[in-house]
């Protein structure tokens, strides 16, 4: 028999024989779904029509490259594009910039911080909300080579010093206050020694690497202003910043993203250049941001990776023109946005669409421009987005999956997926990405279709938690894995259902419940906004399933009707054996449910724990 090719039916398809996954083997032709390419090769170009997989593992082959550059070299090339495009506008602030615009403020800020003696691999801290500064600060640090620290803007004292200690930032730059939070106050707090200081020459017991505090608004003893900083750069400090261009390499760390912490300390996800110009620029491929030019309606928070990787970077490598209703979160502003700025691609959390969706007045609100959007964040219910398609609208729809220290996309839907892969999954595989379900107890690679935790592989993965060799390696195995802590199966196209968190997961009696498909059902009841699932001690079955469920304004209901509607619709022993009608969650600061959190006042109120 002669020997042929043996290649992926989606290479074929695609018409890239020379792509990742196109293997050359010398056998015969064959179409056995036990063949090598078969088993492991999803190619991504386009969503996948052909059920190749076999077993719990895909790699996302395609034929677009990896990127070499740096966020400097990306938002210039785009800055050389579309240079009176408009990048940005902050519709709170009154502020609106050009690309051309936004590199000339960039290059300023970034001469500035050289003036001040910062240097490439320093740490500087942005705090604060959605403003023109922070995206500023994002990329004229970068262009710098100076590590930008995303500090959240609802951090208190204690989280604060521990986030600016833990990476020894030396510099930080934040407004007077927000709303309640005074954040001037707060670091004269941690360091006394501020007000006695000359700006820039700061020396704290409590933060020894702190030098410089940057005000965004107005003037304060031993702090900087903002305006100052942007005037400090002179010609010799732009020729310095011209020079460094040559050292910084795309594998250089460029962010530190905290993570929420929703059971300990934060730790610092260390994210490269290399890093986030490659997940933004697949990300803008899969949502079609390559192809058509759109305009972003952002309420997610910059401080996020979803804010500053998913808006900021695709707006450097992509073009996308960014519109900030608020500098805080405001649904009625987003919809208001939408309209007068005719945004035609929204980004939002499950709990953004959720108020949205809500608003007492939607209808009054032109959303037609309105063509597509991501949800992320969060577990998104299914029945959460059949409405947004069917309510707002928003017919293109995904869901992305990730995690901060996955840069953080690494599965995402197609905009015209059918319903059914909209709502129920988190879309197929990204671009350059490996992902498998193993057992967690054992690690071993799990048959498809099998409900297991999620390993992520791949240039998209952190290479540390700064200054944390520890946790690093309990959460990246020496092959290179990153586990998830996430549940998840996947079917034979490479599309991936998550089914909640390993250690959410409630054991009644010896039956493994996962929360998440629980909560799905209950969204679907028409007085059900929002609920939470969490496990209960139980001294006869060891945990008892609990539903903490949030009603629809003005709606009423009760136990028995809830229990009523689960009846013959989902498993008896999923059934929740408690309800619970609450106003309010226990949130981290960067908006998730504390479950455990949410355990222990659910307990209490039912009377099984007491309260300490």
């Amino acid at each position: 028999m002669i020997p042929r090719l043996v290649l992926c039916s989606q290479a074929l398809r695609n018409n890239c024989v020379f792509s990742t996954c196109a293997k050359v083997l010398q056998r015969p032709w064959t179409r056995h779904p036990g063949s090598p390419t078969a088993t492991r090769c999803i190619h991504v170009d386009s969503p996948p029509v052909v059920p190749t997989l076999t077993t719990s593992y895909v790699h996302g082959t395609s034929s677009t490259s990896l990127l070499h550059t740096t966020v400097g070299e990306s938002l210039l090339r785009t800055v050389e594009r579309w240079p009176d495009q408009q990048a940005m506008a902050f519709l709170q602030d009154g502020v609106r910039k050009t690309f051309a615009q936004f590199q000339q403020d960039v290059d300023q800020a970034a001469a500035g911080l050289l003036a001040l003696g910062l240097q490439k691999g320093d740490r500087l801290g942005m705090w604060g909300p959605n403003t023109y500064e922070w995206i500023l600060m994002q990329f004229a640090t970068a262009k710098a080579g100076i590590i930008l620290v995303s500090v959240n803007p609802a951090y208190q004292l204690q989280e604060v010093e521990f986030a600016l200690r833990k990476v020894g930032c030396k510099a930080i730059v934040c407004p007077t206050q927000f709303k309640t939070q005074k954040y001037c106050d707060m670091l004269r707090k941690i360091c006394p020694e501020i007000e006695s200081s000359a700006p820039g020459d700061i020396r704290s017991a409590r933060l020894p690497e702190l030098r410089s505090v940057i005000v965004l608004d107005s003037r304060h003893p031993g702090m900087h202003l903002f305006e100052d900083v942007m005037q400090a750069g002179s010609s010799q400090h732009m020729q310095q910043l011209q020079d460094l261009q040559r050292k910084i390499s795309f594998d250089d760390p460029i962010n530190i993203q905290f993570t929420s912490g929703t059971t300990g300390a934060p730790k610092g996800a260390t994210l490269t250049h290399h890093n986030i110009v490659n997940n933004s620029y697949f990300i803008g491929i899969r949502v079609g941001y390559s192809w058509k030019h759109h305009i972003a309606c952002i309420p997610v928070p910059l401080y996020h990776c979803f804010g500053s990787v998913g808006a900021g970077m695709c707006m450097a490598v992509h073009g996308l023109s960014l519109v900030f209703p608020s500098a805080g979160y405001d649904g009625r502003a987003n919809l208001a946005a939408i309209e007068s700025e005719r945004c035609s691609f929204i980004y939002g959390t499950p709990t953004m669409y959720v108020d949205m969706i809500n608003q007492p007045d939607l209808a009054k609100y032109d959303l037609s421009s309105a063509e597509a959007g991501i949800m992320a964040g969060s577990p998104c219910p299914p029945e959460l987005m059949r409405k947004i398609v069917s309510v707002m609208g928003i017919k293109g729809m995904t869901i992305g999956y990730g995690t901060t220290e996955n840069s953080p996309v690494t599965f995402l839907g197609s905009p015209t997926d059918n319903m059914e892969r909209k709502s129920e999954t988190v879309g197929f595989i990204c671009d350059h990405i490996e992902a498998k379900i193993v057992d967690p107890s054992t690690g071993e690679l799990l048959p498809l279709g099998t409900m297991g935790e999620i390993l992520i592989r791949g240039y998209c993965v952190m290479p540390e938690y700064w200054g944390d060799e520890a946790k690093t390696q309990e959460c990246i195995t020496k092959e290179g894995w990153y586990k998830t802590g996430d549940i998840g199966r996947m079917d034979g196209f490479g599309y991936c259902r998550i089914e909640g968190r390993i250690k959410d997961m409630i054991i009644r009696g010896g039956e493994n419940i996962y929360p998440a498909e629980i909560e799905q059902f209950l969204h679907t009841h028409p007085k059900v906004k929002e609920a939470q699932v969490v496990g209960v001690e139980d001294a006869r079955m060891g945990e008892e399933v609990c539903a903490c469920i949030k009603l629809i304004d003005g709606e009423e209901c009760t136990v028995e009707e809830i229990k009523a509607y689960c009846k013959g619709q989902i498993a008896h022993f999923k059934i929740p054996r408690y309800i619970l009608f609450v106003t309010s969650y226990p949130l981290t600061i960067t908006g998730k449910i504390q479950k455990h959190k949410l355990r222990i006042e659910a307990e209490q109120q039912l009377g099984l724990k007491k309260e300490k």
